[in-house]
């Protein structure tokens, strides 16, 4: 590799790692075109069998995103209430979230289908099968996210679809067969914590067969 080329992919990965979570949207628009950009860079990820096993929903119109957010806090007050929590504080705790959602310009659900990914008759692969569907999902988040991330906007990943899926297909009229996954939320960067990693010597572990004593 030349110098040059290595240059260049240094400042690629330090643009990587420079992209976070913004937990606070600030308030301002997101373009239609650059949403659609985004999800391109998005629907560019590998996947499992290149079965490209993604569907996305982008939702603009503030009036869904609050009927989609009130659907989901039904359940999540229930399993809120269900674990003991203080009626009060659940209260506190859904309000402050679907505000917080509510700062997005627009938010976009990551779904996952296994309508195109292979079919076994045992337990074992099938399970494996699905695991790579949701890896391809996943792999597909983070390329939106960092495609957001150059086009100068803020974006936050959050999992309450995956607690809440009827709900979230009752409001968004998706399909049986399509798994709610992710809901991200985008917007103008705001709220943004310094990173927080814990050090390669924690979670990287060399194999040492190949070295010579």
């Amino acid at each position: 590799m030349s110098v040059k080329n290595r240059e260049s992919g240094l400042r690629y990965i330090e643009f990587i790692k420079s992209r976070r979570s913004s937990k606070l949207l600030e308030p301002g628009e997101v373009s239609l075109e650059d949403l659609l950009t985004a999800l391109e860079a998005a629907v560019s990820a590998p996947s499992a069998h290149n079965a490209q096993p993604w569907r996305f929903i982008l939702v603009r119109n503030k009036e869904t995103i609050r009927r989609l957010l009130e659907a989901m806090a039904e359940e999540w007050r229930r399993d809120l209430l269900s674990d003991g929590l203080d009626e009060r504080k659940v209260e506190v705790i859904i309000r402050e979230s679907t505000s917080r959602t509510l700062r997005a310009s627009a938010v976009i659900v990551a779904c996952l289908t296994m309508s195109e990914m292979d079919r076994y008759p045992d337990e074992k692969r099938s399970r494996c099968e699905y695991i790579m569907a949701v890896q391809s999902v996943a792999a597909a988040c983070q390329n939106l996210l960092l495609a957001l991330h150059a086009l100068g906007y803020g974006a936050c990943w959050r999992c309450g679809p995956l607690f809440a899926p009827e709900s979230v297909r009752r409001v968004l009229n998706i399909p049986s067969d399509v798994e709610p996954q992710v809901l991200i939320e985008v917007g103008l960067p705001g709220g943004i914590r310094p990173m927080r990693r814990k050090p390669l010597s924690e979670v990287v572990f060399m194999d040492r067969w190949g070295e010579h004593s």
